[in-house]
């Protein structure tokens, strides 16, 4: 089938489920539970464009094969998270409640639905690819794939040490300054969106590929200004005050880089 088709049909098909995920969020009493849905969601919609698309090759294997890497990963990640704390709801969902009381409903079930529309933007790096007849592996796809890859595997070592650090009795109520946790703040979410890069690098090297650019920027604006480092600064200023202040003084936000002398202006 051609492009526009399978595109116009995972859209047609993702409004149905996110309704249906909207249905179980509310018999739960737990819409944060979305969040999870989102994540696994990418995996089934990536081997849908991979198999729609023009023939079968490595080049449809391997992006879809990435896209389930990340989503697996995030999905039980968040999985765990989610339903550690279940039915207690996440306190973003628990501000919507409150911003939207009045009419939360109806409000609720478009925010679901924008979470569909959200999949088929950031998704758009694993569709162009699906539709490049060429045999042969390009640049682009090569370098993609090597910065998903490692990005998979800074994001886990990441991942691992702050678990690790917040294991240890000694720790608690400390800010994790160790390994990649020294150069950034926040060094999840940064491999987290170079992950984003790798798709979008990955999809140059197909027809329209460029359009798929729009997945990274938009993760980037999210994990940056939106629902990624601001939250996590505000939670961790609440809960370790002083501290974190000194952290946030010394250590970059986002890309990593060097320490520096708390007097000196904060950096990216």
């Amino acid at each position: 089938m051609s492009l526009l088709v399978t595109l116009g049909i995972a859209t047609l098909g993702l409004i149905v489920w996110f309704s249906i995920i909207f249905w179980v969020c509310r018999r739960m009493n737990n819409y944060g539970i979305v969040d999870v849905f989102w994540s696994f969601t990418f995996t089934p919609l990536a081997w849908f464009y991979a198999l729609s698309g023009t023939g079968w090759s490595l080049r449809q294997l391997v992006i879809a094969a990435l896209a389930s890497a990340w989503s697996v990963r995030l999905g039980s990640h968040l999985y765990k998270r989610v339903f550690a704390h279940h039915p207690e709801e996440d306190s973003r969902y628990a501000q919507l409640r409150e911003d939207w009381k009045d009419n939360f409903g109806p409000m609720m079930f478009g925010f679901f639905q924008l979470q569909a529309v959200s999949v088929v933007i950031l998704a758009l790096p694993f569709l162009f690819p699906a539709y490049n007849s060429a045999t042969a592996f390009n640049l682009f796809e090569m370098i993609g794939t090597a910065i998903v890859f490692l990005s998979l595997c800074g994001e886990a070592l990441a991942d691992g040490q702050l678990a690790a650090f917040r294991r240890r009795e000694e720790n608690k109520g400390k800010v994790c300054n160790i390994g990649l946790w020294r150069y950034s703040r926040h060094p999840n979410y940064f491999f987290e969106w170079m992950i984003w890069v790798g798709f979008g690098v990955f999809a140059l090297g197909s027809a329209y590929g460029w359009i798929g650019l729009i997945a990274p920027a938009s993760i980037y604006y999210l994990l940056r200004y939106k629902t990624g480092v601001p939250m996590a600064e505000e939670s961790s200023l609440k809960s370790k005050g002083d501290a974190f202040r000194e952290y946030q003084a010394s250590t970059n936000v986002f890309f990593p880089g060097p320490t520096r002398n708390p007097t000196t202006s904060a950096s990216s």
